[in-house]
């Protein structure tokens, strides 16, 4: 198993209790200010540092994260609370209300599209970045001029944005799980498929007022959404259709220059500041921007400055033990082992000019084998190699490709009875309650029994098979409709005399919705000929599983997954969110053999 060591200055500092940490002895004083923005408008921050570090000790640098979620809770305990690591090393930490939340004065724009021909007028989120570095470069006392800045989600898409037009005295970033293209894999929508329910809840917590309050259900939230039909109906019943994103999802469904405007991964076109990436298997909101904004930056790295860590967690994970997912168990505590030798070391090495971080390129903790494995590029090549799993007539999957392609699976999809994708009842996203945090890794057996979709499976393996790298399904299937969507699902099946209450337990490994009309274009959708053989071919995301020997492979395949994901009419209507009822029809949806899984595997020896 492989093991980071990090200096022995720093273990010396931290103190493991209960598979925590807690920081060393280091008290925090707390201030506030209004910084002004070159428009004039001034946001709220709040400065933590150590006591009495403002006269004396050697200058400290910054650690920012700039949020849309409030920052006038932060108090003396949060550097050890939230990062207890760097807390011990000390630093003067910096949070921020983004303009127009909370304590921020100006207007809140959803992800804010940056600017890409800027003139002195002009505000992003990069220049808001810029000019609040200057304002603390000079008002904070005995800081070093060193800035770092890192978040998660919305915050981790600020991060980012600190890198771009990055200020001089930005050293490090590090966007985990950052909100990169909303549109196309992350918050929003999946390859053109609305993620109905997070859009529904997360645009009235942000956008109804100017703090974030949780949407709650009173209801089975399957229920709510196909009573009201569609999109334009459940926003209509919760009086949420003119808030600006709900417009914008109503009237823009499609790829259009709004959403290609709000993509991060565009302007990534050079490598301005040491970049960490990080991001979690089972990430149930963006697992896109992760690897998404490592290809962006990857092939501009001529100075090794780039890096990616790729672990067993869902959304922000990390930031706690890591050991178990839902019921799925790691054996070590992922989360810490993540913060000590690779977040902390990585700032001490660029904001303090530490020794201790020796990642040449990416991290990955290989699920199934439950090991960290260390790769010099992201999908990994040397040692590895293309592979395929094929789906056969009759149920069957393996590695050979049939002979002939003749139809494989059948099944009606019925918009009326959709195929939920957790167990009901489904609360609100983040509501009381709401399993929503670890629906990735729950057993798939609730659904695998289902007349409406398609499963295919390996015998039992007779050696372990290793899945890493981006995987792609590459799917031929026809509908009788003139539209439909496409859930393509790689899930581990436990023996049936797994221990630990794992019998039988089916496991997403990886898993993607593909909204058919966009097979040609996410900007122009088109109708699918009824009755014809179709290419489908998209990513599933990455993944560095093993799937041991005793297991099996199993391919699912379906048209609904509601109601994250709306119900798709299945006949062709210029816009979902606002189809008839009418339109909302059964169809056969049929799947050819030679349809396949492409993933890169180990060269066996």
């Amino acid at each position: 198993m492989v093991r980071l060591a990090v200096a022995g200055w720093a273990v010396g500092m931290m103190l493991a209790v209960g598979g925590c940490l807690t920081a060393g002895a280091m008290d925090y004083v707390r201030s506030e200010a209004m910084v002004p923005m070159r428009d004039g408008v001034r946001l709220h921050v709040v400065i933590l540092r150590p006591v009495g570090s403002e006269t004396a000790g050697d200058p400290l640098p910054f650690l920012m994260e700039r949020t849309p979620y409030g920052v006038e809770g932060a108090s003396v305990d949060s550097p050890g609370t939230r990062k207890p690591e760097l807390a011990a090393s000390g630093y003067i930490f910096v949070y921020e209300d983004i303009r127009g939340r909370y304590g921020s004065e100006g207007r809140f724009v959803m992800n804010r599209a940056i600017v890409t021909h800027r003139t002195k007028k002009d505000v992003d989120e990069t220049t808001d970045t810029r000019d609040t570095i200057d304002w603390l470069l000079k008002h904070v006392a005995n800081n070093s001029g060193r800035v770092g800045v890192m978040g998660v989600s919305y915050p981790g898409f600020l991060a980012m944005s600190a890198g771009i037009d990055a200020h001089p005295a930005v050293k490090a970033i590090s966007p985990q799980a950052p909100m990169t293209n909303v549109w196309m894999g992350d918050d929003f929508f999946h390859n053109g498929a609305f993620r109905e329910t997070y859009g529904f809840d997360y645009v009235q917590q942000l956008e109804a007022q100017k703090t974030d309050v949780r949407t709650e259900s009173r209801e089975d939230t399957f229920d709510f959404f196909l009573r009201n039909g569609n999109f334009a109906g459940a926003a209509k019943a919760a009086g949420m259709e003119k808030l600006p994103t709900a417009k914008l999802f109503l009237t823009q469904p499609e790829y259009t220059k709004f959403w290609q405007a709000m993509a991060v991964e565009k302007h990534l076109t050079k490598v301005e500041v040491p970049t960490l990436e990080v991001g979690g298997w089972w990430d149930q909101e963006d697992m896109w921007g992760t690897q998404a904004e490592y290809a962006a930056l990857e092939p501009h790295d001529a100075g090794h400055e780039v890096f990616m860590v790729l672990g067993p967690w869902n959304h922000g994970g990390w930031a706690g033990a890591g050991r178990e997912l839902g019921e799925i168990q790691f054996g070590e505590a992922t989360g810490v082992e993540y913060r000590m030798t690779l977040e902390f070391p990585f700032f001490e090495k660029y904001l303090k000019g530490r020794a201790g971080f020796d990642l040449k390129d990416v991290a990955s903790f290989r699920t199934g084998l439950n090991k960290w494995e260390r790769y010099e590029a992201w999908p990994p090549k040397e040692g590895f190699r293309e592979a395929k799993l094929y789906l056969r007539q009759g149920g069957g999957l393996g590695f050979e490709a049939p002979v002939g392609v003749g139809v494989a699976a059948s099944y009606v999809s019925d918009p009326a009875d959709p195929v939920p994708y957790r167990k009901r009842p489904i609360q609100a996203t983040y509501g009381t309650g709401s399993l929503w945090r670890t629906w990735l890794v729950e057993d798939q057996r609730f659904v695998s029994g289902r007349k409406d979709l398609a499963n295919f499976e390996t015998p039992v393996l007779d050696r372990d098979v290793t899945v890493t790298g981006d995987v792609v399904a590459d799917l031929f299937a026809s509908t009788t409709g003139s539209d439909g969507d496409f859930v393509v699902k790689l899930i581990d099946v436990y023996p049936e005399d797994a221990p630990d209450g794992m019998a039988g337990y089916q496991l997403m490994v990886v898993d993607e919705i593909f909204r058919g009309r966009y097979g040609k274009s996410f900007e122009r959708p088109e109708a699918l000929t009824p009755g014809k053989v179709t290419e489908f071919k998209w990513s599933l995301h990455g993944t560095d599983h093993t799937f041991l020997k005793g297991h099996r492979m199993m391919v699912e395949v379906q048209s609904s997954w509601f109601p994250l994901y709306d119900r798709n009419p299945q006949t062709f209507v210029p816009n979902i969110m606002t189809a008839p009822a009418s339109a909302y029809q059964k169809q056969t949806v049929k799947i050819y053999a030679g349809s396949r899984i492409e993933f890169e595997e180990p060269v066996r020896e």
